[in-house]
């Protein structure tokens, strides 16, 4: 049964028993706690938590997931045993306030053992040590005595937000494979396999570790589908199965080098190295030295050496992409549609590496001289990173050769006090308005409207670093309301500014709107007393809004412009709309010549000249697809959608602020176009007067 087999069954089984097939979310995860989506429950966190409907009572997919940074972070098994890896697919199954314990694991028992036909007595399963509901259930139903486990049965998405007792299946290779049953000893010998994890969603953890029951009992279950495979296939290493003999083989044919025993963990790693890379690159992830995008590079990097290892020079994720798309560009399709963009990428990468480590060997081969008992310096170690891109698991692997290692201890104080450095305003004070868990939703469904002059409560009141009940004439506050018409900076644009007004008495300058989830914040300094309770009248500076519409209009005619001039493949990958200026970032290979941006700015400026009609509608998902409404890049829609239409030259999904008639821009002014990183372009853009 291969990969394509198990996704077919497992989505068609849970389709016949009600649920609603989604497709797998991006990789990046809209949560600011974590840095990829690490398991399919990702994108229902909010549901979760009580803060967004439900698209459906019963859901299922396959993810796709990476755990290589921060606390899920697999990168350091990978490839020395059989069953990690940095990008997985996870099955799963949920129910928000549907069907709960039993529910969940009649059908993964059903699943299990009716339709994929495994042998019962080959599953062993294992319950929370408080959950006796579960373990009576599994009684009930195989006559089977649940493993009671502490720890390793229970789940949560981060160190703050949903969580619960979950209920795990084991499968059992049998006596000829080493190991232990769950929770003994000798567990990790390989005999026993987790091949599903119902996690039963009862609580949310604060930051001090409180549980609070949620709104609402959900089911939250995984299964790793490499295992399944594995299973099925009878491997007892995933590298062994059906999608990874095709990769590796691949990887023997570009190298020349055939798999053995000895260099096996250097086929697994860059196998493995190309599902991540591949897959987060073609979700709009670009390599860098921060955040996702150091993960990533840090991923492609290791990848290369162990290319090295088995004495391949040159290109070589690059060179492996279409047997990755050929293995999985069926299940997803944006593997195809990104793969020029991706393999650009890529090179670069490939490129800057090599003469990253030429010019780090250098430095490296001119500081072993002075090493004291084979230990390297945690400094030099972290000039290396910070100067040559090369991470500390890239040094430790070349030195290990040499018999040689870091002082870990030196290099993470380095990195300690440059994280310390750089950390500076990163956040503001989002963290502080995220433990808020009790502040309801903000109602915003009136920023379209502008002049509303209805008054809004106010619910909660931040000063400095501390939430309080009032506050005084001259403080800086933020200040969250029960309902706004002010936009809050969301999808690239800048959020209002204004005043709030009690009567006809300014008691606040708002000076910036922002979102903290689904909480709208207005920041800026009050000139009367307001306390928790008050009811004020939001006035939004109209100027303000105006100019930034102008901008946000005038950024879905440059991305149609761009598109004709250059080629249909350029997608947005990113975008700031202040008033009366745009930065906007774009996939695209190379410089623009001067004649393409004068042909972009004449184009836009046409458009504009045309006065042409921009209509405003909110329309299904399905619908907006047909209308052929262009989707950001790696955006998250739910099932309702606003679709911004300009004449017949744009037609984009977009919950901003826009015109009604493209005339209102006035002008436009392409400033600057350069390169930001591998593949994407900026253009900065005046719009409005100041282009005039």
């Amino acid at each position: 049964m291969t990969y394509n087999d198990i996704r077919k069954i497992f989505l068609t089984y849970f389709e016949q028993h009600g649920h609603k097939i989604v497709p797998s979310a991006s990789l990046i995860p809209n949560d600011p706690t974590l840095l990829f989506s690490v398991a399919g429950m990702v994108q229902w966190k909010g549901v979760f938590q009580g803060t967004e409907q439900p698209i459906a009572p019963r859901v299922a997919n396959v993810q796709k997931c990476i755990r290589a940074g921060g606390k899920h972070n697999d990168l350091e098994d990978v490839g020395f045993d059989g069953r990690h890896h940095t990008f997985f697919e996870m099955l799963g199954n949920w129910s928000f306030g549907d069907y709960f314990k039993e529910g969940a694991i009649e059908m993964s028992w059903e699943l299990l053992t009716k339709v994929i036909g495994l042998d019962p007595n080959r599953i062993v399963v294992t319950t929370h040590i408080s959950d006796d509901e579960a373990t009576a259930i599994w009684k009930k139903i195989t006559g089977k005595d649940a493993i009671r486990l502490d720890k390793d049965n229970w789940w949560s998405a981060g160190e703050t937000g949903p969580c619960g007792p979950c209920t795990e299946m084991h499968y059992d290779f049998g006596p000829d494979v080493p190991g232990g049953l769950p929770g003994s000893p000798d567990e990790d010998g390989g005999r026993f396999v987790e091949i599903w994890n119902d996690v039963f969603m009862q609580y949310d953890r604060d930051a001090n570790g409180n549980l609070t029951p949620l709104p609402k009992q959900n089911v939250d279950t995984g299964a790793g589908l490499e295992r399944w495979a594995a299973v099925l296939q009878n491997k007892l290493d995933n590298y062994d199965t059906d999608l990874f003999a095709n990769l590796k083989s691949a990887v023997s044919d570009l190298t020349g080098v055939k798999e053995t025993e000895e260099n096996k963990p250097s086929f697994k790693i860059i196998t493995d190295h190309l599902r991540a890379v591949g897959f987060a690159i073609a979700d709009g992830v670009i390599p860098s030295n921060a955040d996702r995008g150091y993960v990533i590079r840090r991923i492609l990097r290791r990848a290369m050496r162990h290319g090295q290892i088995l004495g391949h020079k040159g290109e070589l994720l690059s060179a492996l992409y279409p047997a990755l798309v050929k293995e999985m560009g069926d299940a997803y399709p944006e593997l195809k549609t990104q793969e020029k963009h991706v393999v650009e990428i890529i090179k670069n990468e490939e490129n800057s590496f090599a003469d990253m480590l030429q010019n780090g060997m250098k430095l490296l081969e001119s500081e072993l001289p002075k090493v004291n008992n084979n230990i390297l310096p945690g400094e030099i170690a972290f000039k290396l990173f910070d100067t040559y891109g090369f991470p500390l698991d890239l040094t430790q692997m070349i030195l290990r050769d040499k018999k040689m290692d870091v002082d870990v201890d030196s290099f993470e104080k380095c990195m300690k006090e440059q994280k310390e450095r750089s950390r500076a305003d990163t956040r503001g004070t989002r963290v502080l308005w995220e433990s808020q868990t009790d502040l309801p939703a903000t109602d915003d469904s009136e920023k379209y409207e502008a002049e509303t002059n209805r008054t809004a409560k106010v619910l909660s009141i931040l000063r400095g670093e501390e939430f309080v009940k009032s506050a005084n004439p001259g403080d800086a506050v933020e200040i969250a309301l029960d309902h706004t018409p002010f936009y809050g900076t969301q999808g690239g644009q800048v959020g209002d500014m204004g005043v709030f007004k009690i009567g006809d008495k300014i008691v606040m300058n708002v000076a910036e709107t922002n979102r903290v989830g689904n909480v709208v914040i207005h920041k800026g300094t009050l000139t009367e007393p307001v306390s928790i309770g008050d009811e004020v009248i939001p006035e939004i500076n109209l100027t303000v809004r105006q100019q930034t519409a102008r901008a946000h209009t005038a950024t879905h005619l440059l991305q149609a412009a761009l598109r004709q001039v250059l080629n249909e493949d350029v997608e947005q990958r990113g975008s700031k709309v202040a008033p009366d200026s745009v930065r906007f970032d774009f996939s695209f290979g190379r410089a623009m010549s001067a004649e393409e941006k004068q042909s972009v700015e004449d184009l836009v400026n046409k458009w504009i000249a045309q006065n042409l009609t921009v209509s405003h509608e909110e329309m299904d998902i399905e619908s907006a697809k047909k209308r052929g409404a262009m989707a950001l890049f790696g955006e998250k829609y739910g099932d309702r959608v606003r679709v911004i239409t300009a004449g017949d030259v744009s037609c984009e999904l977009c919950g901003g602020t826009h015109v009604y008639h493209t005339g209102e821009i006035i002008k436009a002014r392409i400033n600057k176009e350069k390169s930001i990183s591998s593949g994407i372009r900026r253009i900065t853009m005046s719009v409005g007067t100041l282009a005039e």
